[in-house]
């Protein structure tokens, strides 16, 4: 068993001493770490015949970063600038050398020493902002004297990684190394005395070029918790001395970590950690995927093949759409996160009408119309065409992937691979479990989607699995308030107020009326909804008004213009609905919107918990914030909520039970809250 200081070992090389962290699985800086480099430090300055030191990371990298888990609390001693300051007041040269990732409190330590070194595919950076906090043990105030102000104005609030290429010619580290141990004991031999960044001046920077940066983050990042403090704090780090730099810096970081925003955003990171963990795969090994195909060239399908090429994979995509398919390597050019986007569709991507250019293809996506019968026969069809173990994957967002998979030689092999749209820019990933999809099949859907950026969550089978099954009762609850009196644009305001990016309105036209339409009438031909439930959104479709694609929608759209306007036709027309069904009319205030529809969406979240659909509240928290506009700096709806008083959650779920959109049932709030009393 490791003892506290066993994660922190000394190694030597003649006259060079190395420090070795050794916390597994990311190194990360907890207490026990700190402690033992203190204690590293105090045995070496004993030490005569120590001439310098290298600090290094065990296993795959430096640094990743703090240990989160301690930022809910009062830092225990000693706390990571006490480290910093006993490197900086070691008698000897302390160089840093850095493999695998640097990040945060782990560049930090890097920032230091008195040189840095790395491996060519070593990345740094600052990733703070992230978390609604700022660096804490220095980063903004010894960054600027390494690379100018603008540049880490850019780098701390875009939270970027900097590989090391970039960061040495910014002059973040000093070299690159093929073998970093022993680049690094040259090094350390090789400099004359402490060469401390505190004692450097800053680099001289364009104070327009600042402004620009400024502005950059603050566009980019809007309203994002800390992006405000960073930029402050690299402004105190290039007009104040060091000292009060760093202690102004240190003063907002402890602040900042202990908002409700940067619990948020903490919540966030480890449900993403954790949403991937199906308890049942632990063991399984994901298959190694080479070759991709994906059937449709539309805008979904165009999409989805612009994430697996940008991923480095190789795509083929069908289609029996010849002007679609013509048009393609344009397109992707405009989606793919490549500098080489021509490259890449001329040596890794490929477009046919033939679905037998599958033939050799380790997975193949569907991204065709939303059509039952249309998925089955295509699936059918890629049956006498794939190999026996091709995962077969289906980007359906509403369809039963158990009926769909029956359509399959081997249904283990089906997947739900639900991208939302548009797929080459959005976060989120459900990863859709049937029930007879296997474990490898599963992990190996869940290591692509980490291979191609998302955030994945896990799904089981059921009508718009997590997200849409949610949204559509939060879109119901927000038509119902239409009904009752309040206008679109109305209940749009309110929603944005709380903090979501765009209105439920404003989402619908941009997506398209006529495909939630579409979707209704499909639920109450099958009796998943009442016979009786038209939506005042299918008249709006009947008259033609789809959306922005029309140019008419709940708004209207003019040429050139971000957003709609509210729309006089839409107005008469609810009235006239509004007449026909004799519905009360109310004033519903800002307050009554917001309170009905959050909590839409914890009564049906609360049913998709009970149902298994989703495995945990955290994982619907990601699937809102990362799909459907919810505030990250709220954490996603069920963290929110738990965090308001029980008044306010009763007294929001009574407005919904006096107020039931089409389809509502009663869910059980001791599910997501399980200290709620009903």
């Amino acid at each position: 068993m490791q003892t506290e200081t066993s994660r922190v070992r000394i190694e030597r090389d003649g006259d060079i001493a190395f420090i070795v962290i050794d916390n597994p699985p990311i190194n990360a800086g907890s207490i026990e770490v700190r402690r033992g480099l203190l204690d590293a430090l105090a045995t070496l300055e004993a030490d005569d015949t120590v001439t310098a030191a290298v600090l290094i990371g065990a296993g795959k990298t430096f640094v990743a970063g703090s240990d989160l888990r301690e930022f809910s609390a009062p830092l225990a001693d000693p706390q990571v600038p006490a480290v910093i300051a006993a490197f900086e007041q070691f008698p000897k040269p302390i160089v840093a050398a850095l493999h695998g990732a640097a990040l945060g409190g782990g560049f930090e330590l890097a920032l230091g020493c008195d040189a840095r070194i790395a491996t060519a595919d070593a990345v740094v950076g600052l990733p703070e902002v992230t978390f609604g906090i700022i660096p804490g043990a220095g980063g903004t105030v010894r960054l600027p004297r390494l690379t100018d102000a603008a540049t880490a104005i850019e780098i701390i609030t875009s939270c970027r990684r900097v590989k090391a290429s970039e960061a040495l010619a910014l002059g973040l580290i000093d070299r690159i190394a093929t073998d970093l141990r022993v680049g690094a004991a040259a090094l350390a031999r090789s400099l004359p005395g402490k060469w401390r960044v505190r004692d450097m001046p800053v680099i001289t920077f364009s104070n327009d070029a600042l402004e620009e940066a400024v502005a950059t983050a603050r566009r980019k990042r809007r309203g994002h918790p800390g992006v405000e403090d960073a930029i402050a704090a690299v402004r105190r780090a290039v007009t104040l001395d060091f000292d009060a730099a760093l202690a102004e810096e240190r003063a907002v970081f402890q602040r900042l970590r202990m908002t409700d925003e940067s619990a948020a955003l903490r919540h966030l990171f480890f449900a993403e950690r954790r949403a991937g963990d199906t308890g049942d795969t632990k063991d399984v090994a994901a298959r190694d995927l080479q070759t991709i195909g994906i059937v449709g060239a539309g805008t979904m399908g165009a999409g989805i093949a612009a994430c697996f090429l940008s991923a480095g994979y190789r795509v083929r995509l069908v289609d029996q759409n010849v002007d679609a398919l013509a048009s393609l390597p344009e397109r992707l050019e405009t989606m793919l996160v490549t500098p080489s986007a021509e490259e890449v569709i001329t040596t890794r991507f490929s477009t046919s009408a033939d679905i037998a250019t599958f033939a050799d293809c380790d997975m193949v996506v569907e991204a065709v119309f939303e059509n039952m019968e249309v998925k089955k026969s295509l699936i059918a069809s890629l049956n006498a065409v794939v190999a026996p173990d091709t995962i077969i994957a289906s980007n359906t967002s509403y369809l039963d992937l158990d009926k769909l998979a029956e359509a399959a030689n081997d249904p283990s092999n089906v997947v739900g691979l639900h991208f939302f749209s548009p797929a080459h820019r959005m976060k989120l990933l459900e990863v859709v479990r049937g029930q007879r999809t296997s474990g490898t099949v599963l992990k190996t859907a869940l290591a692509v989607g980490r291979k191609l950026g998302k955030t994945s969550v896990v799904s089981s089978v059921g009508e718009g699995f997590i997200g849409n099954r949610i949204y559509n009762a939060y879109r119901l609850q927000c038509e119902l308030m239409v009904d009752q009196g309040a206008a679109p644009h109305q209940v749009d305001q309110a929603l944005e107020a709380f903090g979501f990016a765009m209105g439920p309105f404003a989402v619908g036209d941009l997506s398209g009326l006529d495909i939630a339409a579409a979707n209704r009438k499909r639920r109450r031909a099958e009796g998943t909804d009442p016979a009786d439930a038209v939506t005042f959104l299918e008249r709006l479709v009947e008259h033609g008004r789809l959306g922005r694609k029309t140019s008419a929608g709940w708004y209207d759209y003019r040429k050139d213009e971000r957003r709609g306007a509210q729309s006089t036709d839409v107005t008469n027309m609810l009235q006239s609905w509004r007449d026909e069904r004799a519905v009360a009319q109310r004033q519903l205030s800002e307050d009554d919107i917001q309170k009905r529809a959050i909590a839409a969406i914890v009564n049906e979240a609360a049913l998709v918990l009970e149902e298994g659909i989703a495995a945990r509240a955290s994982d619907i928290d990601l699937v809102w914030v990362n799909g459907y506009g919810f505030p990250a700096k709220l954490g996603g709806p069920l963290h929110w909520v738990a965090q308001q008083s029980t008044d306010w959650t009763m007294s929001a779920m009574q407005s919904l039970k006096d107020n039931p959109h089409p389809g509502y049932r009663q869910g059980r709030l001791d599910i997501v809250f399980p200290t709620t009393d009903q």
